[in-house]
């Protein structure tokens, strides 16, 4: 891993065998990143999607293993309890260019993975409603 920042931007390159969701979060917790956006692409062969189910309020987690493309990861970066929170989608594709997508919780790089962060200077929090069943903005 590694990052350069550029005024309130942070250029980041992620490397092979590293997990994704906490290098970003290391990156944020080095910089002091308390709110922000991330953006990126690169590729995985392992990773983690969850959708949640509003009914029971559980996440319903799928791995998939091997070659998939990032075609686009968004997300936000916040705060909660004093640590730094990200909220992550992707949508990844395979070698049959199908595209699969949803909340990330894991993904380890098997090539690059380039991303941006925005930094916004300022911090929101999240707290837990229990009616959702999701940790929300609190603004």
């Amino acid at each position: 891993m590694d990052y350069k920042q550029c005024g309130n931007r942070v250029i980041v390159r992620i490397d092979k065998g590293e997990e994704l969701v906490d290098s970003l979060k290391t990156i944020c917790k080095k910089l002091d990143i308390k709110l922000g956006s991330i953006y990126g692409l690169g590729a995985t062969e392992k990773v983690t999607v969850g959708l949640m189910n509003t009914k029971t309020k559980k996440y319903q987690s799928k791995e998939f293993t091997g070659d998939h493309e990032i075609t686009s990861l968004l997300g936000n970066i916040t705060t909660m309890n004093g640590e730094v929170y990200l909220h992550l989608h992707i949508t990844i594709g395979n070698v049959e260019h199908k595209t699969m997508g949803g909340h990330l919780t894991s993904a380890v790089i098997s090539a690059t993975f380039e991303g941006i962060i925005d930094i916004i200077d300022d911090q929101v929090t999240r707290e837990y409603h229990e009616d959702v069943g999701l940790n929300l903005l609190k603004l």
